[in-house]
């Protein structure tokens, strides 16, 4: 049902815009329409005290109609009152311009650069760890302990960022020898100083193994 204003120049109109807003966003519906834009472009800006729901809607179409219009603006005033006759015809090429929707649903394109937008916004994402490679010697307790079963003690240990290489045996002394293995790591991930104390020299892996000690430790 189609709503009627009268005299908005006057005190008294601005007193019935204000009331009708009351509770309100917009003229009609919850979205910005040619309704607004045809009653926006017949009032003077409200007074927010004396018409604090007028005084809103009119701020509120006056952002969304800035948005349409990209250029820098320095600002105009207008004396005096427009001719009858010309905001007439201001309002027909409002209602009667169905193609031209600058308010409706957004189109695909300008869904995505809004979310470009927001993406612009968010923090850069945080860069990838880095990568290390360590050398590690771990020594048996004497000749007698198993070292083919030391070794998978030791491959035993898994958690992310952690990734076993090559191994080989080198001899220490008396008969002993001692398990020298290569192993990647993420730095953010893995600390080897954490994994030799609460991992690798603990129960039951000390059963095999005696101490551990890092030889090389490269960043990659």
């Amino acid at each position: 049902m189609a709503v009627t204003f009268s005299d908005l120049h006057t005190e008294s109109g601005l007193k019935a815009l204000d009331a009708f807003l009351s509770g309100k966003s917009y003229i009609s519906g919850s979205q910005l329409n040619k309704d607004d834009v045809k009653v926006y472009t017949s009032v003077q800006k409200p007074s927010a005290d004396l018409y604090p729901n007028a005084s809103k809607w009119y701020e509120a179409v006056a952002a969304k109609l800035a948005t349409g219009f990209p250029g820098k603006a320095v600002g105009v005033q207008i004396g005096g009152k427009a001719p009858v006759a010309a905001v007439e015809a201001q309002e027909e090429a409002a209602a009667d311009d169905d193609d031209l929707d600058l308010f409706g649903d957004e189109t695909e394109e300008e869904k995505k650069a809004a979310e470009a937008r927001e993406a612009a916004k968010a923090p850069a994402k945080k860069k990838e760890s880095g990568k290390s490679s360590v050398l590690m010697d771990i020594k048996p307790w004497d000749d007698e302990t198993d070292m083919k079963k030391l070794e998978e003690a030791v491959r035993s240990v898994e958690m992310p960022g952690l990734l076993w290489g090559a191994s080989k045996l080198v001899a220490v002394g008396y008969g002993i020898k001692k398990l020298q293995i290569m192993l990647t790591i993420v730095d953010d991930l893995v600390s080897v100083d954490t994994m030799i104390e609460e991992q690798l020299t603990v129960e039951p892996l000390n059963e095999y193994i005696q101490s551990c000690d890092i030889v090389a430790f490269n960043k990659i």
